[in-house]
């Protein structure tokens, strides 16, 4: 099968390359590298192309116009340290580019997933959030770009369904971590990484005592995998539902690192949702996903890559 990956050499996309090289598929990977890294994609047999998707330009250049079976829009930059920057380029990626990926998909007869994201949910008012809760989101604050590129994603593909039969799989994605993390990321756990490796101060905003479920990279990229090859055509939570507050976090990140780093308090962001966890147990009876890595073991995995990083 021939598989394109939008966003292919970003975090989770990389990791999802090489998921799919290891199960025998062929890998094009589209990237305008504006948050990806080339580098994530070293020693893999992909073909790769630097470019716009929100462009339809992008579209006519013969490397992807070939017959893809199967379409991953991993593309956006997903940082809250890159909404205030980017906000149009965000808001774009998730409208024009994701279109675009489903007129290829229209072309092709391909299945396409949309990486949406938990952000659809805002700062819930339901604790844990499961697919069927319509959110509680701020359409003008300062998370609004991603929030609502995430939510118009989704209502995209449903309408290149209704319309035009496409085959659509969506998932809704909770707190992700691991290696090729860009340590200037900004959110908690490359944060903490990189000022407990540097000494300085760990950043915790509000009290820390709001909470996060965090998934280790290779289980979510299973939990794609999985939904890409059902029938599954509704969303569907992909994390792992263990919580944890934002203050065990540090905490393990500095006995980890031995690190004497103090902690900092610092206001709490606007629309920062104080509990987030996934109910996945539509993806465990539908996908029989199931996350086998725990914080522990994927805090120690990242730390060696963390660690070169700051080298």
């Amino acid at each position: 099968m021939k598989v394109l990956v939008a966003g292919g050499a970003g975090f989770i996309g990389s990791h999802l390359c090489e998921k799919l090289l290891k199960e025998g598929f062929e890998v094009t990977v589209v990237d305008s590298l504006v948050t990806g890294r080339k580098k994530n994609l070293d020693g893999l047999k992909i073909a790769f192309v630097e470019a716009n998707i929100n462009e339809a330009a992008t579209f006519t250049r013969p490397e992807l116009s070939i017959g893809f079976d199967q379409i991953y829009n991993m593309a956006s930059p997903a940082s809250p340290v890159d909404f205030p920057k980017m906000p149009i380029f965000i808001l774009e990626t998730a409208t024009h580019g994701h279109k675009n990926l489903l007129e290829l998909a229209r072309r092709n007869s391909a299945r396409i997933l949309f990486a949406s994201s938990s952000e659809v949910y805002g700062d819930a008012e339901i604790h844990p959030q499961i697919e069927s809760y319509f959110g509680n989101v701020n359409s003008f604050g300062l998370r609004s770009c991603y929030d609502e590129a995430k939510r118009v994603g989704e209502a995209l593909s449903l309408g290149y369904k209704k319309e035009f039969g496409v085959a659509i799989r969506i998932a809704r994605i909770f707190n992700t971590y691991g290696p090729r993390m860009r340590p200037s990321d900004g959110r908690i756990i490359p944060n903490f990484f990189s000022q407990a490796l540097s000494g300085k101060a760990l950043s915790i905003f509000g009290d820390g005592k709001q909470t996060r479920s965090f998934c280790y990279v290779s289980d979510l990229v299973e939990g794609l995998f999985l939904l890409m090859q059902s029938n599954v055509e509704t969303p569907i939570n992909l994390g792992n539902p263990i919580e944890r507050s934002v203050l065990e976090i540090a905490e393990q990140i500095k006995i980890l690192t031995s690190s004497k780093s103090s902690l900092e308090f610092m206001p709490l962001g606007e629309n920062d949702p104080k509990q987030r966890r996934p109910d996945i147990s539509k993806a465990r009876e539908l996908l029989k996903y199931d996350p086998q890595v725990d914080l522990e073991a994927g805090l120690k995995s990242s730390l060696k890559y963390f660690n070169s990083e700051s080298v």
